[in-house]
């Protein structure tokens, strides 16, 4: 067995890396396929590259290109890569770069090593079958019915532009010398609606990919919980990018599943700010005696106020929380859930835009109230005149005025396809999900390798302008979402007017 000594690498200056410190991954990352870093270029370390000569490589037209290979290199055999490994010496003989720790690994562990590069992506990629690429989009049974189709109108759209432009066959590239050829592939979109409850969704899905192999699932719907969906995907190394969830999965050290951002987690940690953080000055007075929260069982909101809840707590603030029943719509409820607060007490309202109508009955109105603006309709929440003049809205998108310019891409593009705005966020959001896989695989080439798939969205996606309702997206090994911060805003009530309400921001860009 190989040994179960802890992992240690070392430089020539002395530098010292240890345990998943000095693991391959954290430079040659997970697909074994390389990646730049300004000057730096790390290259592939897949078995087909390190063993492939060099005096083949015109002929050969199954070797796909990636930035970091050079096909002049000399090929290493088993034993030259031993050295590079344990010395730092590559097949020419020449010293490699200092960034590359050299390992002293026992002959039993080099083997082991060297049979895994081998057969890193040697396997036939799934969802890649001839000249198509395999997608999937998938929506939970719970998902709003208007934003389901108006995802998929995008979607199809997008899908069918994409085909458009494909002429004259597919064929691999042959050598490096072809890297401005850019490899066209037709797209294939498979809907993979979920039925019943979360617990049959991961069974449902191992059947739909059993049936239907996809290369990636892309954007997608999910209601009350995406937490299956996240699950199968990052168990069946199946990048998932960037679906319409208002409660994501928050678990960073995941791999294959990438958020446009923390949807209403983000919204708790904006309220904390605004309500009892460094920000608390939004408010009259930063004293509050207790935080009550009012949701609806079952939501999204619920998950949000028990994050809202632990940070209150944490900063000594009680907190009371007031479920509505799940899908009552019954006002004497809302009456009663709003009922017996005091003037120092803080409201936190994880609502949809049905229950924030309600509010128009209700008084005397507290005077520090924060709504979820994902959940009520951000600017367009049916929210009552009265209740205008004294609420916060938590915003985690980008202001519609600094936003307007960048929307002229998405919003002509609907016109073009004479496509209604019937859910801005939505249509965006997923025509810029499109938008970005489809970026990423024209610099990806034919390298179609899951994990290099994930690997370039993370290296592309903070380089892109048109980011639709976000000012900014970037991510790095190890961040899941792109999005990262957003407003507290309130309505300008000498502004508002007609169906699209005017709102001003009361912080800067805050990311918590």
């Amino acid at each position: 067995m190989p040994s179960t000594v802890p992992l240690r690498g070392y430089r020539d200056e002395g530098g010292v890396v240890e345990g998943l410190h000095a693991a391959c991954v954290n430079c040659h990352r997970p697909s074994g396929l390389g990646t730049t870093e300004g000057s730096v270029v790390v290259p592939p370390i897949i078995g087909k590259y390190l063993f492939r000569s060099h005096s083949t490589n015109v002929q050969d037209m199954s070797l796909p290109h990636v930035s970091g290979y050079r096909s002049t290199r000399e090929p290493y055999t088993d034993e030259t890569l031993a050295r590079a490994i344990r010395e730092g010496v590559g097949p020419n003989g020449r010293t490699l770069s200092y960034l590359m720790p050299r390992y002293p690994m026992d002959d039993l562990s080099m083997a082991s090593l060297t049979n895994y590069l081998k057969g890193l992506s040697a396997m036939p990629t799934r969802g890649v079958i001839g000249d198509t690429l395999h997608f999937a989009t998938i929506i939970t049974p719970d998902s709003d019915p208007i934003k389901r189709q108006a995802m998929l109108d995008v979607m199809e759209h997008f899908f069918a532009d994409k085909n458009q432009f494909i002429r004259g066959g597919v064929r691999p590239l042959q050598s490096s010398r072809e890297i401005e050829y850019r490899v066209s592939r037709r797209w294939q979109l498979h809907v993979w609606q979920l039925s019943g409850e979360s617990d049959q969704w991961e069974q449902q899905l191992r059947a739909r990919l059993a049936a239907e192999p996809v290369f990636a699932v892309i954007s997608g719907l999910g209601g009350r919980t995406w937490a299956p969906i996240h699950h199968f995907c990052e168990v069946e190394k199946l990048p998932c990018l960037l679906p319409n969830v208002d409660l994501p999965v928050v678990a960073e050290n995941d791999f294959y599943p990438i958020y446009f951002s923390r949807g209403v987690l983000l919204e708790a940690d904006l309220m904390a700010k605004g309500l009892f953080g460094q920000s608390a000055s939004l408010t009259d007075s930063p004293h509050i005696a207790r935080l009550v929260q009012v949701y609806r069982q079952g939501d999204v909101g619920e998950s949000a106020s028990s994050a809202l809840a632990a940070l209150a707590r944490a900063s000594g603030i009680k907190v009371e929380n007031r479920p509505l029943q799940h899908e009552l719509s019954d006002q004497k409820e809302m009456t009663l859930a709003l009922g017996g607060l005091a003037p120092d007490d803080a409201l936190a309202l994880w609502l949809r835009p049905a229950d924030i109508q309600k509010l128009a009955s209700i008084t005397p109105i507290p005077t520090r109230v924060f709504i979820s603006g994902i959940m009520s309709g951000m600017e367009n929440a049916p929210l009552p005149e009265a209740w205008r003049t004294v609420a916060r809205l938590t915003y985690p998108v980008d202001l519609p005025e600094l936003r307007k310019v960048r929307m002229n891409f998405p919003q002509s593009w609907l016109r073009i396809k004479h496509l209604p705005i019937v859910d801005e966020r939505i249509q965006a959001d997923t025509y810029v999900a499109c938008g970005i896989l489809a970026e990423t695989l024209t610099g990806m080439l034919d390298s179609f390798v899951p994990d290099y798939l994930v690997e370039c969205v993370e290296a592309m996606v903070s380089h892109r302008l048109v980011n639709g309702y976000y000012p900014r997206l970037s991510l790095a090994p190890g961040q899941r979402f792109g999005s990262k911060g957003g407003y507290v805003v309130r309505f300008d009530t000498q502004k508002d007017g007609g169906n699209r309400q005017s709102i001003v921001a009361d912080s800067e860009w805050t990311v918590p």
